[in-house]
């Protein structure tokens, strides 16, 4: 299923992304967008904790957050945050005592209807969640936003925190890139592949299609919008090679760009945490993440760079107080992909849950 879906996407992107014919996805007379609206979402169980589906007690992870997942080794990578090892009882919000910046586990579990295994963690010498990043000189902490396989090793895309603010608004000294050689176990920051932090790209998804790596990015917090980079796999080490999406012809081409300041807005909203993933039922992309600093949405996109749906609500933050960072991975879906699992962070327990949702095709019967 992983092959056909990729392979799916791949003539999709070279046929809309001038890999290849050049032509626009959608053909002529199709409807703009094919998701009517979302069914059937709840939650399935809880990932991290004491308390979760599978207790994380025994590599000290009494809370987290986060969790987005990549696929490297033929296992997918669960990626958190701040995780502390020890939380009082009835303890809200973030915080706890022996705390690391960020921790990585794995698993081969493929059926998501029943939650997710955890195969193992990455682990320090006394068997706790390692730190893969720790935090330098002018840095509060360093959270890893996603990460992807590349030329045979793994990366993560990180953001360097300087300062927590409100709700949503924190700033970043840049956003960079960590590889490991060693499936995990250690990790080396990239130097020379930074972003600068007043900029774009703190935060990303990134999916990797037909021999190319493609960025969808936001700047620190959740209040700006997403613009689109792309580099082509052997170079992800250049920062030379990337390319910014600087605009979108009359025909819906592309246009990009070497100078990241060209980079424009591809969906112009208050944006949080996001992932992006082929949707093989739909024939269209699918973004999860936060609108307005508030709700849990899906967007559903026509091309990588748009045109893209209003949000569709998944949670409402008035329903689900402290929700965020909902983060889906195309393979962990069911029934040809009308069936969506995703983890999403609670800030009361401090958790990541697991969560459902039904796509509701706009051709299909009510």
């Amino acid at each position: 299923m992983r092959r056909d879906v990729a392979c799916a996407a791949s003539i999709v992107l070279a046929m809309s992304a001038g890999l290849g014919t050049g032509a626009s996805m959608a053909a002529a007379g199709d409807p703009p967008f094919l998701l009517a609206g979302l069914a059937d979402i709840r939650q399935v169980c809880q990932l991290t904790g004491p308390d979760a589906h599978q207790d994380t007690s025994a590599v000290k992870i009494a809370g987290t957050d986060l969790g987005s997942m990549f696929e490297a080794g033929g296992r997918t990578w669960f990626v958190f945050g701040d995780t502390f090892g020890q939380r009082n009882a009835g303890m809200t919000g973030g915080g706890g005592s022996l705390w690391r910046s960020n921790a990585l586990a794995y698993t081969t579990d493929t059926d998501p209807t029943d939650c997710i295994t955890f195969d193992g963690w990455i682990t320090d010498r006394v068997g706790w969640a390692a730190e893969l990043l720790a935090s330098g000189r002018g840095e509060v902490t360093v959270i890893p936003t996603y990460g992807f396989e590349a030329n045979g090793d793994m990366y993560l895309h990180y953001m360097s925190v300087r300062f927590w603010g409100d709700p949503g608004e924190w700033d970043t000294n840049l956003g960079g890139l960590a590889k490991s050689t060693d499936d995990g176990q250690t990790w080396q920051r990239l130097e020379d592949v930074t972003w600068p932090g007043t900029g774009t790209f703190q935060q990303v998804a990134v999916v990797k299609v037909d021999g190319e790596l493609l960025f969808w990015g936001i700047p620190a917090g959740r209040l700006g919008g997403v613009s689109l980079m792309k580099v082509a796999e052997p170079d992800v080490e250049d920062l030379w090679a990337y390319r910014y999406l600087s605009g979108v012809t009359t025909d819906g081409e592309p246009e990009w760009s070497a100078d990241p300041a060209a980079a424009i807005l591809i969906i112009d909203r208050p944006t949080g945490e996001l992932s992006v993933a082929w949707n093989e039922y739909l024939g269209r992309w699918l973004m999860t993440t936060m609108a307005d600093n508030a709700d849990a949405v899906m967007y559903e996109g026509v091309t990588p760079w748009g045109p893209w749906s209003e949000p569709h609500i998944l949670y409402r933050q008035a329903d689900l107080p402290g929700l965020y960072a909902p983060y889906m991975h195309p393979s962990y879906v069911a029934d040809g992909g009308r069936t969506i699992y995703f983890g999403l962070s609670h800030w009361l327990p401090y958790n990541v849950f697991w969560h459902r949702v039904d796509l509701v095709r706009a051709q299909d019967p009510a």
